[in-house]
């Protein structure tokens, strides 16, 4: 999976924090945008539909609900990354 997430970053992906803004003043991915998922339903106009889209949250399990969201909104290629420590070290 890190390989996958790896190349889409690499790629120009779309990242998405789906953690609260709190959690993502404290730290975050490189690049990455914070959309909470509570508020995800409302911002979807934010993220494009034309990029792939790497979610992650603390632990994976916001993200999962969070991916599971964008695909049914009619996002083709939604990637739950897992948690921040699971993405690969930024470059």
């Amino acid at each position: 999976m890190a390989n996958i997430v790896q190349d889409k970053i690499a790629s120009g992906a779309f990242i998405l924090d789906v953690r609260t803004l709190e959690e993502f003043d404290d730290e975050h991915y490189p690049n990455a945008i914070c959309i909470p998922v509570n508020e995800l339903p409302y911002r979807l106009s934010e993220i494009p539909k034309d990029r792939s889209v790497i979610v992650y949250c603390a632990s994976g399990a916001r993200s999962a609900y969070a991916a599971r969201i964008l695909k049914a909104s009619g996002y083709p290629d939604v990637v739950n990354a897992g948690g921040l420590y699971d993405l690969p070290a930024a470059v």
